[in-house]
């Protein structure tokens, strides 16, 4: 079984990736890779990604995101001399075939860099798998605390901690005027671990506020009917709801029946893909007015790196600024960590990156400042807030609010109009 997985991961890795445009090096033999450091031949780069299973979009952006980084480095004439070269499995979104994909990288094919995967859920085996053979694995999608609780010193987040994700929405709740501020919340969370750890923080600080937890819930991941969960929701008439999942189509689920209910909190919060076209789609425009998400990059970010990736992805994928998602960019940000460690240490030794990684040093991305804890946190790793506007058809950034590119929150939130 095993086998027949690594295989159809390869095969399918390779394709999906060159459809992207990525460079790929099909089959990477022991002396050619482990040799990159010794000559001037390619270096290759190896990761995993989910191309099929549930987190295949997010893989897709993935390798959208390395592609170009990996592009944009050898314009620029590659690390320490040598032309990037990425290859890339397909993980099926599955735990066990991740430490499969990690396992060939690092033994049968000798790539002398890795990049992390896509989510918690993945970082953690691919990360002990890369622990067992002293390789640094740089990622931008596992920030769960749950990484982080292995002791693993190989491991390092270039986004923020996903425990900060909501506690800026709850920081302003929470200095608002009491006159204006909320008096009750409700929560429900997958049993997830990207999920599940945003909540805690946020209650915490909104009950020091005063705001009242009226609704906890916490549901498993393989749920698949909403309602009785939405219903619960709306029968508390909770002034704030957070609705914390690792997929757009759970909080559209909720939010549809918000709807059906008539629903209409003063403020309500999807921690997972509120800002994609896909959710718009689904609940149309007008009901997506007012709605929040936090995260931490947007095409409009104000950093002149940031600026450049947009224009680069722009010109290799066409599209429009608000078509890039936060996976690309996170993606990138991987990938410039890691060369700047590389060219730092002026090496590929992993024992090195890894003392430098560690160093205290602060990195330069698209998604702002890099500075990792003992741990492997990105300690410096900024959240932002954003709401739909003007009838669901902005998309800004609210938060922080002391940030000269934020606007004012829409707040209350707008009935739903359908």
């Amino acid at each position: 079984m095993h086998r027949r997985n690594r295989r159809r991961g390869r095969a399918l890795g390779a394709l999906a990736t060159l459809a992207a445009g990525a460079l790929v090096l099909a089959s990477c033999s022991s002396s050619s890779s482990s040799s990159a450091a010794a000559g001037k031949g390619p270096v290759t780069v190896g990761t995993s990604l989910s191309l099929t299973g549930d987190f295949a979009a997010n893989g897709e952006s993935f390798v959208r995101g390395y592609t170009l980084w990996a592009e944009d480095v050898n314009a620029h004439g590659g690390l320490l001399g040598h032309k990037v070269v990425l290859k890339i499995l397909d993980d099926d979104s599955s735990p066990t075939q991740v430490a499969t994909n990690y396992e060939d990288l690092i033994t049968a094919d000798h790539v002398p860099l890795i990049v992390g995967p896509f989510s918690s859920l993945l970082t953690v085996p691919a990360a002990k798998v890369a622990a067992r053979y002293g390789y640094a694995m740089v990622e931008g999608a596992g920030g769960a605390p749950a990484v982080f609780s292995y002791g693993l010193d190989n491991v390092f987040d270039v986004s923020y901690p996903v425990k900060e994700g909501v506690v800026p929405i709850a920081q302003w709740i929470a200095s608002m005027p009491k006159s204006e501020r909320p008096t009750t919340a409700a929560y429900v969370t997958s049993n997830n671990i990207f999920a599940e750890p945003q909540i805690a923080p946020a209650q915490k600080i909104m009950e020091a506020a005063g705001v009242k937890t009226v609704y906890n819930q916490v549901f498993p991941t393989e749920t698949t009917d909403f309602t009785p969960l939405a219903d619960a929701i709306a029968a508390t008439n909770a002034q704030v709801v957070i609705v914390s999942t690792t997929s757009v189509s759970k909080v559209i689920a909720f939010v549809k029946d918000f709807i059906t209910q008539h629903y209409n909190p003063k403020i309500l919060v999807g921690t997972s893909g509120v800002g994609e076209s896909a959710f718009i789609s689904a609940v149309g425009a007008c009901n997506a007015n007012g709605i929040i998400q936090p995260n931490g990059w947007y095409d409009g970010y104000d950093n002149p790196l940031s600026k450049a990736f947009v224009a680069a992805y722009l010109k290799k994928y066409g599209g429009s600024p608000s078509t890039i998602t936060g996976s690309s960019a996170e993606a990138y940000s991987t990938g410039e960590v890691l060369a700047q460690a590389v060219q730092a240490v002026g090496s590929f030794n992993q024992k090195k990156i890894i003392a430098y990684l560690h160093s205290g040093h602060v990195f330069q991305t698209i998604q702002g400042p890099v500075k990792f804890n003992a741990k492997g946190e990105n300690t410096d790793g900024l959240v932002f807030g954003f709401q739909w506007q003007d009838n669901g058809t902005k998309y800004v950034q609210i938060l922080p609010r002391n940030n000269p590119q934020s606007v004012a929150p829409l707040y209350p939130k707008p009935a739903f109009c359908s």
